[in-house]
């Protein structure tokens, strides 16, 4: 089978998962700068939780123009990095409702590492599938970024319960560093 109905499905649950996200920025029931201020937090961890939704979008789009086949391993795949991304607006709303506090923050971190080791699983699946020769092989190379993440993560992870500032630091760090455009999958996929 193709990849049409997997990456059909993906782009649901994300776009899905953003709604859910944006219904969590409650409408200020005043009208001065006071009534808004408090929105600040949960506005700030709902545009870093949209950019990390938007980079996994991106990703996965590009991860499936260069996938041949799929089979159940690589659905089953697609389905448990989906179910950590739909954590995704919990771990915001919760963090941003909370000003950035310390058991929040963690959680975030949590899920956003699991969401890291789910598309690892996610694209070794295809890659088993696909071959050591295949173009998502030759894109994924060494991986730096997809190696480098899951240990930023869990550095924030413990840094959330000490200094959750540094936690939302290696966030941001993570999110600008996967925000530069990874051209190698569109290169490899223009070649062939």
């Amino acid at each position: 089978m193709n990849s049409n109905r997997l990456e059909a499905f993906s782009d649901g649950v994300l776009a899905i998962i953003i709604t859910i996200m944006v219904l969590e920025l409650k409408i200020p029931h005043g009208t001065d700068i006071e009534d808004i201020t408090h929105l600040f937090p949960v506005f700030l961890s709902y545009v870093l939780s949209f950019i990390y939704i938007g980079i996994y979008w991106n990703n996965h789009h590009h991860m499936m123009h260069v996938v041949q086949k799929v089979n159940g391993s690589i659905l089953w795949a697609n389905l448990h990095l989906l179910f950590w991304l739909s954590l995704i607006p919990f771990a915001t709303g919760w963090m941003g409702e909370n000003n950035f506090v310390e058991l929040p923050m963690a959680l975030y971190g949590i899920v956003l590492l699991m969401a890291a080791i789910a598309y690892f699983i996610l694209q070794n699946r295809i890659l088993a599938i696909q071959g050591k020769d295949s173009s998502l092989s030759k894109a994924v190379g060494k991986d730096f970024k997809g190696k480098a993440s899951p240990i930023l993560y869990g550095i924030a992870i413990i840094s959330a319960f000490y200094k959750p500032w540094i936690a939302a630091a290696l966030y941001v760090l993570v999110a600008l560093m996967w925000l530069i455009p990874d051209k190698r999958i569109e290169k490899i996929y223009k070649e062939n």
